[in-house]
Order: structure tokens, then sequence, then C-alpha cells
């Protein structure tokens, strides 16, 4: 048998050659547009913008369910002796609590993990984890050291509308900001409790990317910064800036690129961009 299978969910909005190069196996969310659902793998980014465009009221999303965890578990497990699962903070879904109860009603070594994080948080964590399992280290020392690693992975994003925060119930330590300044654009971050805080507000979304490289820098100072990713939903060329300017400033190249997927981008919204940073 082969010795650990790395699962994650799809709000880690890995890229379908990360997952491929790393045999990374990923439980979807769902999205709901009015009367039908789609599971987070069915609709590629460009499409559920388009759909997001044009639909009558807000979507909504789903956790997978107990069920959904407990089937690929299962699978795994004929072929692996243990799994490693890593999902979205316990902060903004439930996802997490439904792999747990999957887990009490198989018998077999599963490793539930809480990323505190959402998007490319949690896609920088899995990678670690992919690696070290290429590495031959153990579950226990894997899950581990992620917990290390956790502490030492920054996100920050900027929004162009809390809307969609607030009607979707996500807007966390944000709150303070909203509808008292309607032309704000908010630098958030994910902190440690695992949801949204307010970090730094912005006046238009040019300065709110300069202001998430300035935030970048003084969250660096005394460490060192190994890796980078950056996401964007439904604003490449915004997406692009802050990427060069993220390169520039710490000499890094990305190691991803990619779009925001449809679970997380229900609760952003059209014209999000941001990045995590893996320190030492």
């Amino acid at each position: 048998m082969k010795k650990i299978a790395l699962v994650t969910d799809s709000t880690a909005d890995l890229t379908e050659e990360i997952k491929n190069k790393y045999n990374i196996h990923v439980v979807p969310l769902k999205v709901r547009f009015e009367d039908k659902e789609y599971l987070d793998s069915e609709l590629t980014s460009d499409e559920f913008y388009e759909k997001l465009k044009q639909a009558k009221q807000l979507p909504v999303t789903s956790q997978p369910s107990p069920e959904d965890f407990s089937k690929l578990y299962r699978e795994l497990l004929k072929d692996y002796e243990e799994i490693i699962s890593i999902h979205i903070s316990s902060g903004l879904s439930g996802t997490v609590n439904a792999a747990n109860i999957a887990k009490q009603s198989l018998n077999g070594k599963i490793h539930i993990v809480d990323s505190k994080t959402i998007s490319l948080g949690i896609g920088l964590m899995v990678l670690e984890a992919a690696r070290n399992i290429s590495e031959g280290f153990s579950a226990m020392q894997i899950v581990e050291g992620i917990s290390k690693v956790r502490r030492n992975i920054e996100t920050l994003f900027t929004l162009n509308t809390l809307e969609y925060l607030q009607k979707g119930g996500r807007i966390g330590k944000v709150q303070g900001i909203v509808g008292s300044l309607l032309n704000i654009k908010p630098v958030i971050r994910v902190g440690d409790d695992g949801i949204y805080h307010t970090y730094k507000k912005a006046r238009s979304q040019e300065r709110a990317l300069n202001s998430i490289v300035q935030a970048f820098k003084e969250l660096a100072k005394g460490r060192k910064q190994i890796r980078l990713a950056v996401a964007h939903g439904a604003a490449h060329q915004a997406g692009i800036y802050l990427k060069e300017a993220l390169e520039n400033a710490f000499q890094l190249k990305a190691s991803i690129f990619t779009q925001v997927g449809p679970v997380i981008g229900v609760h952003t919204g059209p014209g999000t961009i941001g990045a995590a940073v893996q320190f030492e």
C-alpha cells in the first residue's frame, strides 16, 4: 500500500497542474444559483463569474456532507495507510466538522487539519504537506509541521465591494467599516482565529494593491519569505499588477497564480485580488 493520501477541498484554489503533479484529492463544496446546484468543480472560474454577473439573486454555498468525505476516505483507505485532510477555516465553514464526522465513522488513520485560512493560504499548506509526503516524512511529522507552517503564512486580499461578504454572512471583524465609507477598498487579513479582519483601508483598487505590498513588507520584518501565491476574481490585470509588485518587492517568483474559485467567489465577488506569503 502507498503510505499517505493528501486531501483538501475546492476552496484551496489549487491549479489542475498542481493537483495532478502531487496527486491531491479534492472534495468540492457546492454553489447554488436559484434552483440549480453545482459542485465547485463543475464550473470554471470564468463560467462562475459570468453566471454571477447575470444572476438575479446572490448564489449560496454549502459545505460537503460527511457522506461526501466518507465516500472519498473509504476509497483512499483501500490504497493508502493514512490520510491527511486539510480544509478551509472552521471560522468560515463547517467543512472541517463534516470531515471529522466522517472520520469518526471509519476505521482508519485520518488526520483532519483546520487550516484557519482560505484559498491560497490553504493551497500553500497543502503544497508543503505534498512535498513532505514525497520526501518520506511520517503523517504525524507532517501534521505537526503544518501547524508551524500555518503560523508562518500570511493571507491578504482586497475587495471591489463588501456587498458579497455582507450578504454571504462571512463579514468577520470587517463590519466596522461597512456602510460608513462606500468607496473604501479594504485590505483584509485572515487572522490567527481564522476569520476576516480589516488590516488597512484604501480609496482605490490601485492604492489597495499597493497597500497589500506594503502590508506584506511590514509582516515580513525579521522573517524570510520562501513562497508566494497570488489569485484574483475576474480581475486578471489587477492580479498581474499585484503579482509583479510582490515578485519585485521580495525577489521571489510566484509559485501559484490563479483565479479564485466559485465558492470563495460567492463571498468575495468580482474584483477580488489577494496573495499569500509563506515565511520560513
